[in-house]
């Protein structure tokens, strides 16, 4: 076959894949293998970063197999990631100094308590635009820094690397050791408006300049891989979330996507403004795919998907993740019980790191169906507060709201969620936003595509659902779930050490 196709790598929280797509944006082909899930104690996820890398040697072929290509037909590669999971390897053996610290683990809580302490939160917002939180990956280098045996003396000599998970991956394809202006701005270690790391900020987490990627734009040739697809070039590379504004098409400012995956993420674009947030959203680079930066406010939502395994896996209420659906429409409501999942705490707009998950309104009357549908009621006002904030700190309100991931296969949810927004959601056709959004950076750097005028022609719209909740009822449900997350709060003692 002679097609032009890109390849993408969407290296996930639970699994890595490979998907193929067409100069139409459609979807050719995808392999998938999950990784594991290491919970050292309560609180500690990690992931092991060899292992993910063995996964991407084998998803890569996998999906050239089952499209009946072969890289030969590949124009470029792309790499959509987990932000914020954190790994450090040594620079001549490739061999990782520690599993990697994933977006959702908590151990930095005392290193960002001491940030606070010590008065430096002002100066890192302003400088990178993040308040200083657990999420993010500077406190985790650090904590790596910190507690494993050589880490700091290696990364003083020039021995050992950080990356985030994009940065690891195009290491290991091409030898460069560059990271993508989307994942950097992730790092409380770059500076949002100069786009370079920053000295002060390395200072405040004492993390060596030397271990640092070189900053690039996310539609670039980075390299030429060496290894898995032989002089195929890695072009282009976004953090999952901002490869998903850019796969549903939000070129234009005041735009809005949604991810329902692990978690979820809002990131509405705000053009060439920066904007700031007084209401818990994030200040972010949405992409930079010409000369200058687009930048983003980001409201992250920490479980939704992974609440629906957890109702699977931990409590054995379905089994399979799609079965929610149908054991939640066998009720006609919540029967008054609400779920906040504040596992790992609370994040956008809230930011409690102290709250985690409680189960209210609990009485005889309540059955699975009732427990289900809480579950997915608990993503739809989680939705709701970030769209609250967004509009309070945007002045331009929420009127459309594309959506996409796999949650969005739930036709219950997404009604529910239109239905507490009060606003239109919108699925395009295809729900691989994120993929395609890398395979879209990719495009653009190899001249495959020529703007984004041709991949917003590219969009079309699936399915959608129109808001049909009395107005009463949404705000008095809204009230209910307000008092159950309040009641979240203060379960675990932050400590003052790390």
């Amino acid at each position: 076959m002679t097609e032009r196709v890109v390849a993408a790598i969407d290296q996930g929280t639970t699994s890595t894949r490979c998907l193929l797509f067409n100069r139409s944006g459609r979807m050719l082909a995808v392999a998938q293998r999950e990784h594991r899930q290491h919970y050292p104690r309560p609180g500690l996820v990690e992931h092991d970063a060899a292992e993910i890398w063995r996964n991407v040697t084998r998803v890569v072929p996998a999906a050239l197999r089952n499209a009946g290509l072969s890289p030969d037909n590949l124009v470029g590669l792309g790499i959509a990631n987990q932000r914020e999971t954190t790994v450090i390897w040594n620079r001549h053996t490739g061999v990782p100094l520690a599993r990697a610290i994933t977006w959702q683990d908590t151990r930095t809580d005392g290193i960002v308590a001491r940030l606070a302490e010590d008065g430096h939160a002002p100066l890192i917002k302003e400088i990178c635009g993040l308040p200083p939180a657990t999420y993010f990956a500077g406190p985790r280098l650090r904590w790596l820094l910190d507690h494993v045996p050589g880490a700091r003396e290696g990364a003083e000599a020039g021995d050992v690397l950080f990356g985030t998970i994009e940065t690891w991956l195009i290491w290991r394809l091409t030898g460069r050791h560059v990271t993508d202006v989307t994942n950097a701005s992730r790092t409380m270690l770059m500076d949002v408006r100069t786009l370079e790391w920053s000295e002060k900020l390395l200072d405040v987490l004492a993390v060596p300049r030397r271990m640092l990627p070189e900053i690039r734009p996310n539609a670039e040739v980075y390299g030429t891989c060496t290894t898995v697809l032989p002089g195929v070039p890695v072009a282009g590379a976004l953090g999952d979330q901002q490869a998903a504004l850019v796969g549903q098409a939000c070129f234009s400012p005041g735009e809005v996507k949604c991810t329902y995956g692990t978690g979820a993420f809002l990131l509405m674009n705000t053009g060439s403004t920066l904007a700031e947030s007084t209401h818990g959203l994030i200040p972010t680079v949405g992409y930079l795919l010409g000369d200058a930066p687009v930048y983003a406010l980001e409201g992250a939502i920490a479980m939704t998907g992974s609440l629906v395994q957890w109702f699977r896996d931990s409590l054995g209420m379905i089994p399979t993740a799609a079965q929610i659906e149908t054991l939640a429409s066998t009720v006609p409501d919540n029967g008054g019980c609400y779920i906040v999942p504040a596992f790992s705490g609370l994040y956008s707009p809230r930011w409690h790191p102290d709250a985690r998950g409680v189960m209210v309104g609990l009485t005889s009357f309540i059955n699975r169906g009732h427990l289900a549908r809480a579950v997915l009621e608990a993503t739809g006002w989680q939705t709701r507060e970030v769209v609250d904030a967004m509009n309070a700190d945007s002045g331009v309100p929420v009127t459309r709201l594309k959506v996409d991931g796999g949650m969005t296969a739930n036709h219950l949810l997404m009604q529910f969620v239109a239905d507490v927004l009060d606003v239109r959601v919108e699925r395009p056709l295809g729900s691989e936003a994120v993929s395609l959004g890398a395979a879209y950076a990719a495009g653009l750097a190899v001249g495959h595509w020529s703007d984004v005028e041709v991949l917003r022609a590219n969009w079309h719209r699936a399915a959608a659902w129109e808001p049909a909740m009395d107005a009463a009822l949404r705000a008095r449900e809204r009230e209910n779930w307000g008092r159950a997350v309040n009641r979240s709060y203060g379960w675990v003692q932050t400590p003052a050490g790390d």
